[in-house]
C-alpha cells in the first residue's frame, strides 16, 4: 500500500490500495481534455463505454480508446481505493482476471476455490462495497454487451469499458472517440519528437496520416529514433502509400496507419532485422501482454534467426527495446510483458505469405509449449497458466499437430478443469476434440485424451448422461487403439465406474473399480496417485453397498498414501479421502470418531482449497450430517445452510451437490420441528431428482422416503405409505433387501402402517427389518436401534408386552452405552417416550 503524497496540489492524496494490471501511462498522451471531462462526468452513472465514433473507419483500432482509459486511470487514481484492469476480448480472460482480485478482497484465491467461485465472490464483494466502496473496473476491448452484462457489478463503484462495438451505445453511457483534432495531432508530434519538428511540418504529417493516433505514434517514434526530417518521412510515406494502394490493400484497414506501420518496419529492418523477426512472431500471439519469459528458450523447430536471437539475451533485450522505441509494441517493465496492438498484428500477418504465416504461427506454438508452466494439478502453477491463456485461442493452438504443443494444450485444459473453470474447460475441450479429429482422425491418442478430459468436465458439471456416453466411447477406443494398460484406458476405466454409480448401478461400479484398482497396481504400483484414486473410488462403492467396514479400510489406505513423504500431495484428493473416511465412520454408527476426522477434513478444505471449492462444500455437508446424528441440531443447521447457499450460488439449483445439500437441510429442519419448511424443500428437491439421476435411481427413491416421512408426520400416512411402498419395491429390486437404503424404506413403511392402525403388518415388517439389520450391522448400529425402538412401540401397542419388554430393556441399555449416543440423545428420548423414530436418507457424492 502506497504512502500519502501530494498530488495536483492536493495534500493528503494517496494511491489506490489495490492497483491491478494497469498498463503504464503514456508520457506522450496529448489532448482529449474535453473527452476526459465528459468521461469524468459520465462515469458517475456507474457504467461508461469508450467507443469509436459511428462514422469512424477505424474499427480495428488506432483511435486511442484504450489510451483514453489508461490516462483516465492514472489521472484520477487518487479518487479510488481499488482499480483493476480486465482484458475482455476473450470471455475466459474476463473471469480469470476478475478472479485474481479475490485475495485483495480478503477472499479465497482462484488457486483454492476455482475460477468461477472466485469470480462470483469478487463480484459479490464489489457489489456490496466490502471492503472497498470506491473502486474502478476497466474492461478493455470488450466486444458483445451480452458477454459482460452478467459480470458487471453496478451497485457501487465505477465501470469503464473500451470497445470497438457501437452496440454499447444503446446499453450504457458512451463517450465516442474519433481521431485527433488537428491541434491535438500537432501537439502530440511536437511532444513525441521533442520539439524537433515545426508546427507546419507537424500539420502536413498529421494531414497525411489522417490524424490517427496510432499512426502518429509510430511516425513520431521513427522521426525521433532515426533523426529523419518530416520532408524525408513524407516522401517515403507517399511512396509507401502508393505502393500499398497499388497492391489492393483491404479497405477496412486505415491506409495512413498501414503506410506508417510499413514505413516503421522498413526502417527497423535496416537497423536491426532481428527485431522485425520478433515482431512477426508476436503478431501470432494473442493481443494480450506476452510474458517475456516465453522468449527465454529456443526450442527445436524455430528458424535459425530466432534460435540465435533467443540464445543471446543481450540481443534479445535490444530487439524488444527496439520494438518499444519504434512504437511497434508497448513494454511493461514491471510485469515483464510485451504487448503488440491488434491492428499492428493484423497488418504484420497480412504482409506475409500463407507459408510464412503457417511457419511463424507454428513457432509461436512451440514457444508456448516450451514455456515451463509446470504441473496443472499444482495450484502454485495456475498463475503461469493464466498468463498464457489469452494466447491459446488467438494463436490457433488447436490447429497444431505437434506432439509437444498438443501436450501443452491438454495441460491448459487440465488447468481450467482443476481451477474450477468448468464452462471454459468445456468450450476448450470441444474445440480441441473437433479440430484434432479432423486433422489426425478420431482415434488419435490426442483426440482420445481430450475426450477423456471432456467427459470428466461433464461429470463434474452433473451432466451424467453426456459424460457416460462420451466416456464409453473413450474407453472402447482407448482399449482397442492404445491398449488395456495405457494411462488413458485406465483413467477412463475409473471414470466408467463413476458413470455407473451416477446411473445407480452400484454393484457393477464395484466390479469395475475393483478391476481398475488391480490394473493400476500392476501398472503403477500401490502408492502412485492413479492407484490411490482407484482405492478411494473402490471405497465409495463399498459404502454405497452398505459395506462400511471395508469402505473405512480403503479410505484410510488412500489417505495414508497421499500423506506419504515421497508422494506428490494433491490436496483435493487427500481431503476427499479423509472426508470419505469420516463418512464411512458415520455410516458405521461411530459418530464421535466421524466428527473428529470430519472436523479436520473440513478445516483442511477451507485452508487448502477455500470455502467454495467443491470438495470443501461436500466435506461441510457431511460434517453437518454428523452433527445432526450427534444431536447438535442447531449447529448442524447453521453449517448446512451455509453450504446450501454456496451450492445454489456456485453450482445452480439442479446440480447434484445442490440437491443433496437440500435433502440434508430438509432433514435437519424436520428434526428441529419446522415441518412445513422441510416439506416444501424436500418436495421441490424430490421433483428435481429424476431429471438428474433418473426415476429409479436409489438416490431418487431415498429422497422420496424423506418426503414420505414428512407426509406422515404432517398427518397424511396414506400418501407416505404409497411413496414408501414404491421406494421399497424399487430399492429391493435395485440393491437387494439387505441394504441400508432398502431397510430405511422398510422401517418408514412400518411406521406408516402403524399410523394407519395396521399393527400386525407393522410388527411383521418391523421384526423382519430388525433381524436383517442385526445381521448386517449388529445391535449397536443407530439404524438397528431405530428398528428395535419402533418394533418395541408397535409390539406394546399390539398388546404383546412379553415380547416388547425384553426388547425395550436391551434397546435402552444399548442407547445408554452406545458410542456418540446416550440416554440424553434426541433419538433415545423419542424411544423412551414410546414414539416412532424416523429413518432418513442423505445422498452421498458419487
Amino acid at each position: 500500500m502506497a504512502g500519502r503524497e501530494t498530488v495536483g496540489g492536493t495534500p493528503g492524496a494517496r494511491r489506490p490500495q489495490v492497483w491491478g494490471q494497469i498498463p503504464p501511462r503514456n508520457r506522450n498522451f496529448t489532448g482529449r481534455e474535453e473527452l476526459l471531462a465528459r468521461l469524468r462526468e459520465g462515469i458517475a452513472g456507474k457504467v461508461t463505454a469508450v467507443v469509436p465514433q459511428p462514422h469512424a473507419l477505424h474499427g480495428l483500432g488506432g483511435v486511442g480508446k484504450t489510451q483514453m482509459a489508461v490516462e483516465y486511470v492514472h489521472r484520477y487514481q487518487y479518487d479510488y481505493d481499488l482499480i483493476w484492469w480486465v482484458p475482455s476480448d476473450q470471455p475466459v480472460l474476463v473471469k480469470t482476471t476478475l478472479a485474481e482480485l479475490a485475495p485483495f478482497l480478503g477472499l479465497p484465491s482462484a488457486a483454492v476455490s476455482g475460477i468461477d467461485d472466485a469470480t462470483r465472490d469478487v463480484l459479490d464483494a464489489l457489489r456490496r462495497g466490502e471492503p472497498y466502496a470506491k473502486w474502478l473496473l476497466v474492461f478493455d476491448n470488450a466486444d458483445q454487451p451480452e458477454d459482460l452484462f452478467d459480470i458487471i457489478p453496478q451497485d457501487v463503484g465505477h465501470v469503464l469499458i473500451t470497445s470497438r462495438n457501437h452496440r454499447w451505445a444503446s446499453q450504457v453511457e458512451t463517450v465516442p472517440v474519433d481521431v485527433f483534432r488537428r491541434d491535438e495531432s500537432i501537439e502530440f508530434l511536437s511532444k513525441r519528437v521533442r520539439d524537433a519538428i515545426s508546427v507546419q511540418d507537424a500539420d502536413l504529417l498529421a494531414e497525411e496520416l489522417g490524424d490517427l493516433p496510432l499512426a502518429l505514434e509510430q511516425a513520431g517514434a521513427l522521426l525521433f529514433e532515426r533523426g529523419m526530417t518530416a520532408a524525408e518521412y513524407l516522401q517515403q510515406l507517399s511512396e509507401r502509400t502508393s505502393q500499398l494502394l497499388s497492391q489492393g490493400r483491404p479497405v477496412e484497414y486505415p491506409v495512413p496507419m498501414t503506410a506508417a506501420w510499413s514505413l516503421s518496419v522498413t526502417n527497423l529492418s535496416e537497423t536491426f532485422p532481428e527485431a522485425v523477426d520478433l515482431l512477426q512472431l508476436c503478431a501470432f500471439f494473442g493481443s494480450e501482454p506476452i510474458p517475456r519469459d516465453v522468449f527465454g528458450q529456443a526450442p527445436e523447430g524455430l528458424s535459425p534467426n530466432l534460435s540465435e536471437l533467443f540464445s543471446d539475451p543481450i540481443r534479445l533485450g535490444r530487439a524488444v527495446g527496439e520494438l518499444g522505441r519504434y512504437a511497434l509494441a508497448r513494454l511493461d517493465v514491471t510485469n515483464r510483458t510485451v504487448h503488440v496492438h491488434r491492428l499492428v498484428q493484423r497488418l504484420v500477418q497480412d504482409e506475409l505469405s500463407i507459408d510464412e504465416q503457417r511457419r511463424i504461427r507454428h513457432e509461436a506454438h512451440l514457444l508456448l509449449a516450451a514455456f515451463e508452466a509446470g504441473d496443472p494439478d499444482d495450484s502454485a502453477n495456475w498463475p503461469r497458466y493464466g498468463s498464457l491463456l489469452g494466447h491459446v485461442t488467438p494463436s490457433l493452438v488447436a490447429e497444431c499437430s505437434d506432439a509437444k504443443v498438443r501436450a501443452f494444450a491438454v495441460n491448459v485444459l487440465r488447468y481450467l478443469f482443476r481451477s474450477g473453470d468448468y464452462r471454459s474447460a468445456q468450450s476448450v475441450a470441444t474445440d480441441f476434440t473437433e479440430r484434432w479429429s479432423r486433422d489426425s482422425g478420431p482415434e488419435h491418442a490426442d483426440v482420445i485424451r481430450a475426450q477423456l478430459e471432456h467427459a470428466n468436465i461433464l461429470r463434474e458439471l452433473g451432466e451424467y448422461e453426456a459424460a457416460t456416453e462420451l466416456n464409453q466411447q473413450v474407453l472402447a477406443t482407448a482399449e482397442r487403439v492404445l491398449g488395456l494398460e495405457h494411462d488413458i484406458s485406465l483413467w477412463s476405466l475409473r471414470g466408467s465406474a463413476a458413470d455407473m454409480r451416477a446411473a445407480g448401478d452400484f454393484r457393477a461400479a464395484l466390479q469395475r473399480d475393483a478391476e481398475a484398482l488391480r490394473r493400476c497396481e500392476e501398472r503403477y504400483g500401490e502408492h502412485h496417485g492413479s492407484t490411490l484414486r482407484a482405492v478411494n473410488n473402490l471405497a465409495i462403492n463399498h459404502g454405497l453397498l452398505s459395506d462400511y467396514e471395508r469402505a473405512k479400510e480403503l479410505h484410510q489406505r488412500a489417505y495414508a498414501g497421499w500423506r506419504r513423504p515421497e508422494s506428490r500431495l494433491v490436496q483435493a484428493s487427500m481431503i476427499n479421502a479423509l472426508n470419505g473416511l469420516a463418512r464411512a465412520l458415520r455410516l458405521s454408527g461411530e459418530f464421535s470418531e466421524s466428527f473428529d476426522i470430519g472436523e479436520d477434513a473440513y478445516a483442511l478444505g477451507q485452508q487448502m482449497l477455500g470455502a467454495d471449492h467443491n470438495w470443501t462444500m461436500r466435506t461441510g455437508r457431511d460434517q453437518s450430517i454428523t452433527l445432526r446424528r450427534l444431536g447438535e441440531l442447531e449447529e448442524a443447521e447453521e453449517l448446512v445452510l451455509q453450504i446450501h447457499d454456496r451450492c445454489v450460488r456456485i453450482l445452480g439449483l439442479k446440480h447434484p451437490d445442490t440437491l443433496g445439500t437440500a435433502i440434508t437441510l430438509s432433514n435437519v429442519m424436520r428434526a428441529r420441528g419446522r415441518l412445513d419448511e422441510a416439506f416444501r424443500l424436500v418436495g421441490d428437491t424430490a421433483a428435481k431428482y429424476p431429471d438428474v439421476f433418473g426415476d429409479e435411481h436409489p438416490f431418487t427413491q431415498g429422497c422420496r422416503t424423506d418426503l414420505a416421512v414428512l407426509y406422515r408426520v404432517r398427518g397424511n400416512p396414506e400418501e407416505a405409505r404409497r411413496l414408501n411402498e414404491r421406494a421399497l419395491e424399487t430399492l429391493e429390486r435395485k440393491l437387494g433387501r439387505d441394504h441400508d437404503y432398502t431397510l430405511t424404506a422398510a422401517l418408514n413403511l412400518a411406521s406408516d402402517l402403524a399410523a394407519l392402525g395396521e399393527l400386525d403388518a407393522a410388527c411383521k415388517l418391523g421384526a423382519d427389518s430388525h433381524s436383517r439389520l442385526l445381521a448386517l450391522f449388529g445391535d449397536r448400529h443407530p439404524l438397528t436401534l431405530t428398528a428395535a425402538a419402533n418394533l418395541s412401540a408397535d409390539l406394546t401397542a399390539s398388546g404383546m408386552p412379553e415380547e416388547a419388554e425384553p426388547l425395550i430393556e436391551r434397546t435402552r441399555e444399548t442407547y445408554r452405552r452406545g458410542p456418540g449416543l446416550g440416554l440424553d440423545h434426541p433419538d433415545a428420548k423419542v424411544f423412551l417416550e414410546g414414539r416412532h423414530l424416523d429413518a432418513d436418507f442423505d445422498p452421498p457424492p458419487v
